[in-house]
């Protein structure tokens, strides 16, 4: 849980004057295509399949630059919400999409550590970066610390850390209910941003323009069904979040945007610390991949 310190920092944060303009630059960063050729935004954003790969960059960061365990299927089980079953299918997705690859341990070669690719790191470490940007935004750095974070090196070790935290001290989103909600559906947390997002749109001078919210026009964004935009849409209007008429965005909950204004706000200030410290130390020395294992 958030303690009173962090809280009143997440206060003072929201009080900013830009700071719904920075949050406005994040949704929109979060809804962005990948650079990569694959429904990444499907496969990614749904917390569980997340969480999967969130700790397998841990895992593997922490045994290739600071000497960790060895990044197993069997210890990935161990960590993840998961059956065992579901997280082994996961990752052989990840395999097959090159998102992951198996190396051989170079003291037993029997062993095979997962190795998480650059387009994995980016993909998962895409929001920890923006929340950066937003921060180095209502901060007014001309310098940003964001820019540090480019390429998976620096990258891969804000997720590791961030990890680190969130096995010492449990999960950040679990005090935000109904942005967990959006996060435990396919594609649901782009999706709120998108929302949130179109709200700023509407209501804030320079905030960057809605995407559209159309079914056809979030399908085509997030990688996923008319049909699946459609259930997730209805399930936020008959919980009386929003409204959309004639693909706008009619009225959005005051509570849920300040639920989600908490939560964003909390995230600019953890990761813009964990950057500082990320920047502060040298890069990490790579270990030299081993032999991909089939």
């Amino acid at each position: 849980m958030l303690d009173d310190h962090f809280r009143d920092r997440i206060a003072l944060l929201r009080s900013e004057r830009d700071f719904r303009r920075a949050v406005a630059g994040y949704c929109q960063g979060m809804i962005e295509p990948s650079q990569i050729v694959w429904p990444s935004h499907k496969l990614l954003n749904q917390i569980g399949r997340y969480v999967v790969s969130f700790m397998l960059i841990h895992n593997d960061y922490a045994w290739r630059h600071h000497g960790g365990p060895r990044p197993t299927l069997t210890a990935l089980q161990a960590m993840v919400g998961l059956s065992h079953r579901q997280t082994a299918g996961f990752v052989s997705t990840l395999k097959a999409g090159r998102f992951v690859t198996a190396v051989a341990d170079p003291d037993d070669a029997r062993v095979k550590c997962l190795q998480a690719s650059p387009a994995l790191v980016t993909e998962i470490g895409r929001s920890g970066r923006l929340f950066v940007v937003a921060m180095d935004a209502v901060a007014g750095r001309d310098a940003g610390r964001a820019a540090g974070l480019d390429g998976p090196g620096r990258l891969g070790e804000l997720v590791r850390r961030s990890a680190a935290h969130v096995l010492r001290h449990g999960t950040l989103i679990a005090p935000f209910p109904r942005v967990l909600h959006f996060a435990g559906r396919d594609c649901g947390y782009p999706l709120l941003a998108a929302l949130v997002g179109a709200h700023y749109a509407a209501t804030i001078p320079g905030a960057p323009p809605a995407a559209p919210l159309s079914l056809r026009g979030l399908a085509e964004r997030l990688d996923v069904s008319r049909a699946h935009v459609g259930n997730l849409l209805a399930e936020a209007e008959a919980a009386g979040w929003i409204r959309i008429a004639d693909s706008r965005l009619s009225f959005f909950d005051p509570t849920v945007l300040a639920e989600f204004e908490d939560w964003a706000a909390g995230q600019m200030l953890f990761y813009d610390d964990l950057a500082a410290a990320v920047l502060a130390d040298p890069p990490a020395v790579r270990v030299p991949d081993c032999a991909c294992a089939s």
